[in-house]
């Protein structure tokens, strides 16, 4: 009887090294690659540009592959007790980092029938994090990016959106990241924020810039990153005119807008009730929805529901009426906003709102009550956190203070510790050295 051998592999980018594990694994009997789902990899690094039936059906087509089975967590463990396979092959290359635990744990688990671990030398010269990179410098299509939000919302516990004013905000968003012992850490998405796209221009936002004037920075970002955006549509303007702010949405590939159940001359919700602000009906708005989901040419593209209820000074049955009926007229997800420190009144929106039959994407903008954190956000139902405006409110006091730096002494010597050196500022930007 042949010997169980089991290969788990994520298997985005399929490339030589793969080729060479699964060869050598073929060797020593049949072979069961545990393919890791969108799930399991996207709880340590970016969601994989394939999906996982299409990973699946190129990994099938591998010569040496008997058979092929999703592994739904890092932890090989659960398959391997299931399966007991007479060896695991792996590459040698984890034996340290973040990985280590997992080499141990597998260890561990061959033990308890008599397995073996099989360790097969690291291919040089193939990376799969420059091959990414690579990719990420060829850009990314439309369609791709498009459809990337909703698939993130499906596999991760809480999607990060950063907001973005223009494209040196956006490539912070596309490649900050930090690594911690569970994996990488980096923003999922973007954020096209009217507040910071209006500040960027020195204009008020109170829809001074006009959708044409938006395009050109979401233009901007497109060109120089390949995660998905939302679009801060504010009220959405006219009906008549939203069809059309969706139709171009889609066509550029951001995969959402939101738009805030208000009315009249848009005032920034921060303000409350300090400032004159309309809520519009929920019949005028439900409309709204409806007739911008019947302007898609696709499915994948999301109209996102804002409601200002609890800004406003209403009650969270107030909110919950709207998100009902906005969710009944076609919306694919609901933005609940406070402007309060105390995320009290958000957390009794949220408990009632996951009680819903028809439950739709939960985005939250934790702008005042910031002290919440992404993992008791996600404890709520939270399915999407927005940093809406931090990039913009980081940069203008930095720049202040070197200006007044420079008109303090007479010279920009004093500035310099605060500022990035020329070198780092052309290697920043791809193709700039």
């Amino acid at each position: 009887m042949s010997k169980l051998v089991y290969v788990a592999m994520s298997a985005d980018l399929v490339h030589p090294g793969h080729l060479n594990i699964i060869r050598r694994a073929s060797e020593f009997g049949e072979v069961v690659i545990g393919l890791l789902t969108d799930e399991a990899i996207a709880s340590y690094k970016r969601v994989p540009f394939m999906t996982y039936e299409q990973r699946k059906e190129v990994i099938e087509s591998i010569k040496g592959v008997n058979k092929v089975v999703p592994q739904h967590t890092l932890d090989y463990v659960p398959n391997l007790e299931l399966l007991k396979p007479d060896h695991v092959v792996h590459g040698d290359d984890w034996k340290e980092g973040v990985q280590k635990i997992t080499r141990q744990r597998v260890i561990d688990a061959l033990a308890q029938w008599g397995g073996t671990l099989i360790e097969i030398p690291y291919t040089k010269g193939i990376s799969s994090t420059k091959l990414h990179e690579a990719m990420k410098e060829i850009g990314i299509t439309p369609d791709v990016r498009l459809k990337s939000l909703r698939r993130m919302i499906h596999v991760k516990p809480i999607v990060r959106l950063m907001e973005v004013h223009n494209g040196l905000s956006g490539l912070i968003a596309e490649h900050v990241h930090v690594d911690s012992p569970h994996g990488r850490r980096e923003f999922d998405g973007m954020w096209a924020s009217s507040l910071t796209d209006s500040t960027a221009k020195g204009k008020p936002d109170i829809e001074a810039v006009d959708v044409s004037s938006r395009m050109t920075t979401i233009n901007d970002v497109l060109e120089v990153t390949t995660k998905p955006i939302i679009y801060d549509g504010d009220t959405g303007g006219r009906t008549e005119h939203f069809v059309f702010t969706v139709k171009t949405l889609e066509r550029l590939g951001v995969s959402a807008v939101i738009i805030e159940d208000k009315t009249g001359l848009k005032k920034n919700s921060l303000f409350g009730t300090d400032v004159l602000q309309v809520q519009d009906s929920i019949e005028n708005f439900s409309l709204k929805i409806q007739k911008g989901k019947e302007a898609q040419a696709t499915r994948d593209f999301m109209i996102i529901a804002r409601i200002e209820s609890l800004i406003l000074g209403k009650s969270v049955e107030d909110a919950l009426e709207r998100a009902q009926a906005y969710i009944a007229a076609g919306a694919d997800g609901i933005m609940i906003h406070s402007k309060d420190k105390d995320p009290g009144t958000i957390f009794s929106f949220c408990r009632a709102y996951n009680e819903f039959p028809d439950r739709k994407p939960l985005v939250v903008v934790p702008s005042t009550y910031c002290q919440v954190s992404e993992e008791e956000l996600s404890s709520y139902g939270v399915n999407v956190v927005i940093y809406a405006n931090h990039l913009i409110r980081s940069a203008y006091p930095a720049m202040v203070k070197t200006a007044r730096s420079i008109l303090e002494h007479h010279r920009s010597f004093e500035a310099q510790e605060d500022m990035m050196g020329i070198n780092e500022i052309l290697e920043l930007i791809p193709g700039g050295k």
